[in-house]
């Protein structure tokens, strides 16, 4: 993952001991922590790609706790159904009318676990509920709570059996993480953390639904110079024109990257965006979004080499320091 470019920083009070709370659990990934917030606060939701056992569906479960939210997961199957994850309607025969009965889709924090695994139109289900923040069912609308967030999770080494996510639909995702393995001495304190009981069991709630709701509106306030947004602007349509790359990053990929540096702007205590925020977020929110050329495929060339050449190329404005507004 990309270094972060603050050489010191102080976490927003409140993110802090949630940041703090996870930790409890997850050893050596306080930046997947960080940027999982991030994606909260902005009203986006990740896809964290990894191999099996790093730790992905035990993040999602410490975030859930330490934000005090409703934790659902749902195992993608090739034989899962749109009804699985958003209920069904229901004949009551005392009442003689349909009661729904909602699936697991409603709920706060959602763990989609392995979503290359079923059919695309299940996919399309869920990822039209992260889009629009609500299900239809039986022609009745239902709108899901807030906060909503999907953490959906892939594995990148087996694709047997597999529906790959078509480029629209990753567009939907705020995000695209990877755990990574923990270094030795990471690991060797995981040994020790987990211990005889797991301290998944031991966290307690570290903010309130209606502390982030403050927040996720105080996000929309973060102040963003014109010069920042059109740095935005510069590198997101330089993707449509490099060389490597067949699609670029959408309209839908700048307003993204947009929310994003406003959410980590409110998570480093600032009140403003600077430049260097764009740098360290953009990998994260535009690598996903690109689609590669064949040759530059067959070449060897990796997105992640494709968005790391453009911030190189692309001037980032000068930053000047900004007063509290």
């Amino acid at each position: 993952m990309s270094a972060r470019n603050e050489n010191s920083f102080e976490y927003h009070p409140q993110l802090r001991d949630v940041i703090k709370n996870v930790e409890k659990v997850m050893v050596g990934k306080k930046q997947v922590t960080e940027l999982t917030l991030v994606s909260l606060l902005a009203g986006g939701h990740v896809l964290l790609e990894d191999v099996p056992g790093v730790g992905k569906t035990m993040m999602v479960r410490s975030i859930a706790k330490s934000l005090g939210l409703t934790f659902n997961r749902i195992q993608f199957t090739p034989d899962l159904l749109p009804s699985d994850m958003t209920g069904v309607s229901i004949y009551n025969q005392k009442d003689m009318s349909f009661e729904f009965r909602p699936g697991p889709l409603v709920g706060n924090v959602i763990l989609a676990d392995e979503i290359n695994r079923t059919s695309p139109k299940t996919q399309s289900a869920l990822l039209e509920s992260m889009e629009e923040m609500s299900m239809t069912v039986d022609g009745q609308t239902h709108i899901l709570p807030d906060p909503f967030l999907v953490m959906a999770t892939q594995n990148p080494i087996e694709y047997e059996g597999t529906y790959p996510l078509p480029e629209a639909q990753l567009d939907r995702f705020l995000m695209k993480l990877t755990m990574g393995y923990p270094t030795p001495e990471e690991e060797f304190n995981v040994l020790n953390v987990i211990g005889n009981e797991h301290p998944i069991h031991l966290l307690q709630p570290a903010i309130s639904a209606e502390e982030i709701a403050e927040l996720k509106t105080a996000v929309r306030n973060i102040y963003v110079t014109d010069s920042v947004k059109r740095y935005i602007v510069d590198l997101v349509n330089r993707t449509r024109n490099h060389k490597s790359i067949a699609l670029g990053v959408s309209p839908r990929g700048s307003l993204s990257l947009l929310k994003a540096v406003q959410a980590y702007a409110l998570l480093m205590n600032r009140d403003f965006v600077i430049p260097d925020d764009v740098k360290y977020l953009a990998p994260f929110v535009l690598v996903h979004r690109v689609l590669l050329k064949p040759e530059a495929r067959f070449e060897g060339v990796t997105a992640q080499e494709v968005i790391k050449d453009l911030l190189a190329r692309v001037p980032a404005p000068i930053h000047k320091e900004q007063h509290a507004r």
